[in-house]
């Protein structure tokens, strides 16, 4: 017969204040940008997903499906995930693929790096 297991203690994550619910605390998610590389909090980085086999849209709302890349809404670090061809490695897709709709909201939003 087996002896008695002890009863589990309590784990260290269930006392830390994130886990007890105390305001401003909470697991924040990071991402990196496939064109600076810098790694980031999501909020501050556009979701990219792919749209169909060859182009890449804006998912603003990030309900897009299927495999996401991030990058900050500058056109300077389009332009390096560009030359880098990091899209493509991102998405897990052969190929270059088409940035003319991201480039578009990019221009629109107006942030930096947009002329």
């Amino acid at each position: 017969m087996r002896p008695a297991r002890a009863a589990p203690a309590t784990s260290a994550r269930a006392a830390t204040p994130a886990a007890e619910g105390v305001a401003g605390t909470a697991h924040r998610p990071r991402r990196t940008c496939v064109g600076c590389r810098t790694t980031t909090e999501a909020d501050g980085l556009l979701r990219l997903a792919l749209a169909g086999t060859d182009a890449v849209v804006p998912d603003v709302r990030r309900r897009l499906g299927g495999r996401g890349a991030w990058l900050h809404a500058d056109a300077a670090c389009l332009a390096l995930a560009v030359r880098r061809r990091a899209l493509p490695r991102a998405l897990r897709v052969p190929g270059p693929l088409a940035t003319d709709a991201v480039a578009e909201h990019l221009a629109a939003a107006g942030g930096p790096g947009t002329s």
